[in-house]
């Protein structure tokens, strides 16, 4: 079941991320760290009721940020859609244990629902240049790579945008 994250699941979800980060670095990928994301930006997420999270046999499973708030990293990167009305994907995790199992590509499907019945232009999202299963995942969705944004405190590598319009 996807719902909206609630206080009480701060646990579970910084859990969740922290195994993402062992995970992803066992395979080379620093992408994710134990500073981020920060239990106190999760519970921002939380407090703004953007973050939704994939629950199974009352476990979190999965996590995602929906945002209509475009971070000022994004503002130079050539979209393929006027910038007015777009869903932003942020933090889009599934725990190691459940990879490969569809629970990313059902968040993708349920943020793209949201962005269709709200009337959203177009979803966009960033990820880790070189987390190339996720950019696999994203180009077989149909999303376009636009250009790469640098987060410093997050790493040193680039974060590819990649955009998907909506309703066209």
């Amino acid at each position: 079941m996807i719902r909206k994250a609630v206080p009480h699941d701060i646990d579970q979800i910084k859990k969740l991320t922290e195994a993402c980060a062992v995970a992803l670095e066992k395979q080379n990928i620093f992408q994710w760290n134990s500073n981020y994301p920060s239990r106190e930006k999760l519970k921002e997420d939380i407090l703004r009721e953007e973050l939704f999270v994939y629950e199974l046999k009352h476990c979190i499973i999965a996590i995602m940020v929906l945002t209509p708030n475009m971070d000022k990293v994004y503002h130079h990167i050539n979209w393929l859609t006027e910038t007015n009305k777009n869903l932003y994907i942020h933090r889009l995790a599934t725990h190691p244990e459940y990879w490969g199992q569809g629970y990313a590509r059902k968040l993708m499907d349920y943020a793209e629902e949201i962005a269709e019945n709200q009337k959203f232009t177009s979803v966009r999202l960033d990820t880790f240049s070189e987390n190339l299963r996720n950019q696999t995942f994203y180009n077989k969705r149909g999303y376009k790579k636009l250009g790469d944004v640098y987060f410093p405190h997050k790493n040193e590598a680039a974060f590819h945008c990649y955009e998907k319009p909506i309703g066209k």
